[in-house]
């Protein structure tokens, strides 16, 4: 049915009101509306949000469909409120080529389930030692913006400097994964106490802040746009907000699991929680809870990176790094920085959904829930409280790290251009 009716909704947290979608769009929005031949969906003391959108996820697809396709990936997002995700280029073969970047996009075009808009990789085979075909991944039909070599860091300072000037011609933006390898060789968890007392090799924190540093310095002399991956140390957080004092052309993501989680879980040896960058210190999650709502850190980013059974299911230093996240993330959030009074639902529609399509220059999407936008939405029941079982999932993983935890927020329903790809809690 093309017309549907939202009933009784708080929209981004505000008072109740009707929405009634037409074909893709909103139509109308008001205290009340007759629902007519529109089908309805009774939400009393539920919130509508603008559709979220994820600047980071790993679809995985060419090359690891044994962890995760574009179709498992996006129905994964659906379920967790997204409506769009911009998918890394840490594929087989790496998406560093118009080719690869345009196979994702169709893909994501046949799931029908979120637009997928393909990361490009900064260098050729992520090697970190030749520009790859920046130009071709923007002029392609997956219309690349962001480019990042996610996973690996654009170590070399003159590479990434001729990155950050090419894409000025186009308003592109390079996405940093902030990690010196040189300080970072053998680590397992986060460089302190705890990794001290277990005898693992660690992840200094100087490792991501030196690249932030020289990052935030190279773009400013350029004039250039930089956008920093998974930010997780109180010192990056810094860094990033006297970037902004400035006025350099800076942002910044946090993903869920550095809003919650701390390294003494690594005190279990269980290879979930490892990841990169590692878990920190409670000053660190401290840290970046404020600098999210205070807005230094602009979006929340999940860094969905699944991996069979068989990477996670061993002991800690032959396992992968990496959590699922798209069908917790705005759980998390609401038990991290909602409940606890640092943003409002309006704030989580900013960081979630706002401020991540404009960083990614996405047409569509984070769009204000008024009539003649686009009916890209979410309803979220915030009542709702329930452990997470990973045999839920919709992802083709179970890596993640709140098995059995329990977490405020359900979504209810998810639209994509008006049409409903979750229903009652369900995908369709």
């Amino acid at each position: 049915m093309s017309k549907i009716l939202i009933r009784g909704a708080g929209i981004l947290g505000g008072r109740p009101q009707d929405v009634l979608i037409d074909g893709g769009t909103i139509a109308e929005v008001a205290d009340t509306i007759e629902p007519g031949d529109a089908a309805v969906v009774e939400a009393a003391g539920q919130i509508l949000l603008p559709g979220l959108v994820d600047l980071h996820t790993h679809l995985r697809e060419p090359g690891r469909e044994d962890s995760e396709t574009v179709l498992t990936g996006t129905r994964a997002a659906a379920a967790g409120g997204y409506t769009a995700v911009h998918a890394m280029a840490n594929t087989f073969p790496v998406a560093d080529t118009a080719g690869v970047v345009e196979q994702v996009y169709r893909l994501g075009k046949e799931s029908g389930y979120c637009d997928v808009q393909p990361v490009g990789a900064v260098t050729v085979g992520l090697a970190g030692k030749q520009l790859a075909e920046l130009g071709a991944m923007h002029d392609s039909a997956a219309g690349v913006k962001v480019f990042s070599d996610d996973g690996k860091c654009v170590d070399d300072t003159v590479i990434m400097r001729r990155a950050l000037e090419y894409v000025k011609a186009f308003d592109g933006v390079i996405a940093q994964h902030a990690q010196e390898p040189r300080l970072t060789e053998g680590a397992q968890m986060n460089e302190g106490i705890v990794s001290a007392e277990l005898g693992l090799g660690g992840w200094p924190a100087v490792a991501e802040e030196s690249i932030i540093a020289r990052d935030v310095l190279l773009a400013a002399h350029v004039g250039s746009r930089v956008h920093i991956c998974h930010l997780s140390t109180a010192g990056s957080v810094e860094i990033v907000r006297w970037a902004k004092s400035k006025g350099w052309n800076v942002t910044a993501e946090v993903t869920p699991h550095h809003l919650l989680l701390t390294d003494e879980l690594v005190r279990t040896y269980d290879p979930v929680y490892k990841v990169n960058p590692p878990l920190r210190t409670a000053t660190d999650v401290m840290a970046l809870r404020e600098a999210l709502a205070d807005g230094t850190i602009d979006c929340v980013a999940t860094d969905h990176a699944p991996h069979p059974h068989e990477d996670k299911d061993c002991e800690w230093g032959a396992a992968a790094m990496g959590m699922v996240g798209l069908e917790t993330a705005l759980s998390v959030v609401q038990e991290t920085m909602v409940e606890t009074g640092l943003l409002d639902w309006a704030g989580v529609a900013d960081r979630m959904s706002f401020r991540p399509a404009r960083i990614g220059r996405l047409e569509g999407h984070g769009r204000p829930v008024s009539p003649g936008e686009p009916a890209n939405l979410v309803l979220v029941d915030p009542a709702y409280r329930g452990a997470v079982d990973p045999a839920d999932f919709a992802s083709r993983s179970r890596n993640t790290p709140y098995k059995g935890r329990e977490l405020p927020g359900r979504v209810t329903h998810t639209f994509l251009r008006g049409r409903a790809t979750v229903v009652d809690g369900k995908l369709t």
